[in-house]
């Protein structure tokens, strides 16, 4: 039984991972048994290697601009379970998280007795309770980020008014593929029979792949830097300028705290869904509302400025795609900074590959650690780390290693100078334990 919130997270996370079937007839199963949720919930489903999160918060913060009541289903979390479930950004409330298992650890039962392959999963479960939850009708629009993939994603039962691809890059290839074109394959899963898809800015291959799909589909696609554009106009004062443009649509300046190129990317993808969502709905494309929206957007752990007086930012940066953006960050923005980098990786990411390609930024000093990762999933071991990425280049790229992540954090944050940038990266279950750590320390502080 199932009576408090702490019971009701055990029974969640005390679940299996992963899936013993590659199908979707468990998680349709499920559903059904209880009342098919998903089909009364209005969704814009969003995919992609990375890029899922920013896109969600920009196109959130647009359609509140609307006066819409925005739910959103997102993962991982940075500070708490509850941030999975939220409307308007505001994680669900700990009784609700609780109702929620009670509704559906019955069937979770149930299912673990009937079906030979067992029953549902952890993921499956909290989209499920998700479904529940938004199917009561506490939002107007739900935006629904991919766990994982695509195609058997437990999210992928949904029939969305918009369908969305991010980018596709190198991640998850043990399940997903050993190509990106195989890679956008299972992301191109998401697409439906004749639901518009918005796509950003994907390598011609992979891009070909979602294409054919979306013929095949009979889906209308809308493509970054072919159907619509974006010009960034640079940094300033941390503060990112750009330019969005589209047919029949005038050219607006805009501006976003989430800097970058890769984040002016993910605010045009997201101006375009609202865009195509507003008139498949016969709604009103309002100007103001992207303007606003894209202004006021905030994303946890995104290139996050969290200490200014020393300069302290962290990113969720987990992966090979990811950090060629924060490089292409770094050299552009940032050349004239010295950098210290502390990176804790997952052992199962391209770890050696994420640290040798940070080593290419000018004026960059390394530091590798240790955290707790999610689960069974282990932390690369930063020494077994140092040895092998300093064999491959041939000089001393690690300039420290610690076994502990908060006697590292403590250690390159007291020796950071004044005109310096410390960047906390590698994972995002990482950084959500180092931006608790470190604004924990600033309160006491005060």
């Amino acid at each position: 039984m199932i009576d408090t919130y702490t019971q009701a997270l055990d029974f969640i996370h005390g679940r299996t991972k992963f899936k013993k079937i590659p199908t979707l007839k468990r998680m349709r199963r499920f559903l059904d048994e209880l009342g098919a949720p998903d089909k009364r919930v209005r969704a814009i489903h969003i995919a992609g290697t990375n890029g899922k999160g920013s896109t969600l918060a920009f196109l959130r913060n647009i359609l509140q601009q609307d006066g819409l009541t925005v739910g959103s289903f997102t993962s991982p979390f940075l500070i708490r379970f509850n941030e999975r479930i939220s409307v308007n950004g505001v994680p669900i409330s700990d009784a609700d998280i609780t109702r929620l298992a009670q509704q559906v650890y019955p069937i979770v039962v149930k299912l673990d007795d009937e079906l030979a392959e067992g029953g549902p999963t952890e993921f499956e479960i909290i989209t499920a309770m998700m479904f529940s939850y938004f199917s009561e009708g506490h939002a107007d629009i739900v935006l629904i980020e991919v766990g994982l993939g695509g195609l058997l994603d437990s999210t992928n039962v949904i029939i969305p008014k918009v369908s969305v691809i991010t980018t596709i890059g190198w991640d998850h290839m043990h399940i997903l593929g050993d190509t990106l074109p195989k890679i956008a394959y299972q992301k191109a899963g998401i697409i439906k029979d004749r639901v518009p898809v918005v796509v950003g800015k994907i390598p011609t291959e992979p891009l070909a792949v979602i294409k054919h799909v979306a013929e095949v589909k009979h889906s209308p696609i809308d493509i970054l830097g072919t159907d619509f554009h974006v010009t960034d106009t640079g940094v300033t004062g941390w503060h990112q300028g750009f330019t969005f443009s589209a047919a029949k649509f005038p050219k607006i300046s805009l501006q976003t705290s989430l800097i970058g190129d890769y984040q002016t990317d993910n605010a045009a993808v997201a101006i375009q869904a609202y865009r195509v969502y507003c008139q498949n709905q016969d709604l009103p494309v309002n100007q103001e509302s992207i303007q606003r929206g894209i202004s006021q957007t905030k994303w946890a752990g995104r290139f996050e400025k969290i200490s200014e007086h020393p300069t302290v930012v962290i990113d969720g940066a987990h992966n090979i795609s990811a950090v060629d953006e924060v490089v292409k960050l770094l050299d552009s923005d940032f050349h004239d900074k010295k950098i210290t980098i502390l990176m804790g990786i997952l052992a199962d990411k391209q770890a050696d590959k994420m640290v040798e390609k940070m080593a290419t930024v000018p004026n960059v000093s390394i530091v590798l650690t240790r955290f707790s990762g999610p689960g069974k999933r282990a932390a690369a071991d930063p020494k077994k780390l140092e040895k092998i990425v300093d064999s491959k280049t041939g000089n001393g790229t690690v300039t420290a290693v610690f076994s502990d992540w908060q006697r590292a954090t403590d250690t390159v944050y007291g020796q950071l100078s004044s005109d310096g940038i410390l960047l906390i990266t590698g994972s995002l279950y990482f950084i959500s334990d180092v931006r608790k750590y470190l604004l924990s320390k600033s309160a006491n502080c005060k």
